[in-house]
């Protein structure tokens, strides 16, 4: 009998990715989101991958009186939560909305698996927590800085109350930079508001929903003095989740935190330059003032999870970008596909 995992904020870019993964491996994914940043079209989507229908909540994670209410909580075997405001620009701007909206989830989802003995929590955590590191590539045992923006505060504080909760297994997956796109092009990254992510501003531009690109900042102490980041692709670290998943399965009182990246930075303009290359076409950009919040350089080693979850990237840089851009020339289509 396949094992019931609820999948907090399985409409958006990372969660529809893991939902369609464990479907493939067996899973029966549970999706509890309140499209506050995504949209319900993404269910249909969803299901024409996986053929089948996915139980979907319309639910605030934050109300716990709503989902304790309308979950049979008793019959749900794990529960992975990527539910959680993730602007690091839009967290200064609402530092008490983010601070309750991801704290606040994580307790209640934290209290709700202690009373019903759900001892298989997966937390999407975030490279964030590590602040300005001042060695690289990070490990799971670098010393977690301040992070640099509210939103990795909330990420650090959430990381901390699993690490003290009484649940039994739990996983902290911190990844790096997800882009890319499914193969099919029926999802991909789709936010509601203005994109933060750099990829997505890359697509908007080749496709001409904005005239040119912002590089925040060509001042700092890099090769081309643009930002370093690990890029890593979105169904890679969807499959990460799944692994996280059969480790804890498999295993009792199962406790760690791993890095997900590529192992590999880029800086902003290399990346640009590799979408132009791999996908014929040219992106007009320009440089602007540094952007509050933005860590210089990071990328990870990721060898634990290797070691520990038996899981490696499988995608190369190419094949996310060339992936991101099939999904921004479908999406505009896959509405009227849909209906």
């Amino acid at each position: 009998m396949s094992k019931n995992i609820i999948v907090t904020g399985g409409a958006g870019y990372i969660g529809s990715h893991t939902v369609v993964k464990l479907v493939e491996s067996g899973f029966n994914p549970i999706i509890i989101d309140n499209f506050s940043n995504s949209s319900p079209e993404i269910i249909s989507r969803i299901e024409l991958i996986c053929k089948k229908k996915i139980k979907t909540y319309n639910l605030n994670c934050s109300d716990q009186k709503k989902i304790s209410e309308n979950i049979n909580w008793n019959e749900i075997d794990g529960i992975i939560h990527f539910a959680a405001y993730k602007s690091v620009s839009e967290s200064f701007k609402k530092k008490e909305e983010y601070f309750l909206n991801n704290i606040e989830s994580t307790n209640i989802l934290l209290r709700i698996s202690e009373k019903y003995n759900i001892n298989n929590f997966v937390f999407s955590s975030s490279c964030t927590v590590y602040g300005n590191p001042t060695t690289l590539p990070v490990t799971e045992k670098t010393e977690l800085k301040k992070p640099s923006s509210p939103y990795g505060e909330t990420k650090k504080i959430c990381e901390e109350l699993i690490q003290c909760s009484a649940i039994k297994n739990f996983t902290i997956l911190r990844y790096f930079n997800p882009i890319g796109a499914h193969e099919s092009a029926l999802i991909g990254e789709h936010p509601s508001n203005i994109p933060n992510n750099l990829v997505p501003l890359i697509c908007e531009c080749a496709i001409g929903k904005r005239e040119k690109l912002t590089i925040y900042g060509n001042d700092y102490s890099t090769k081309d003095g643009t930002c370093i980041r690990d890029y890593i692709h979105v169904c890679d670290v969807a499959q990460a989740h799944v692994h996280a998943l059969q480790n804890m399965i498999k295993k009792t009182k199962t406790k760690q935190i791993f890095n997900i990246g590529l192992s590999k930075g880029f800086s902003v303009l290399e990346l640009i330059k590799l979408f132009e290359k791999n996908n014929n076409i040219k992106i007009d950009y320009e440089f602007g003032k540094r952007r509050e919040g933005d860590v210089e350089k990071i990328y990870a080693d990721c060898n634990l999870a290797k070691k520990e979850l038996n899981w490696a990237p499988e995608k190369t840089i190419r094949i996310a970008l060339i992936d991101a851009w099939n999904w921004e020339k479908e999406k505009k289509n896959l509405r009227q596909i849909i209906l």
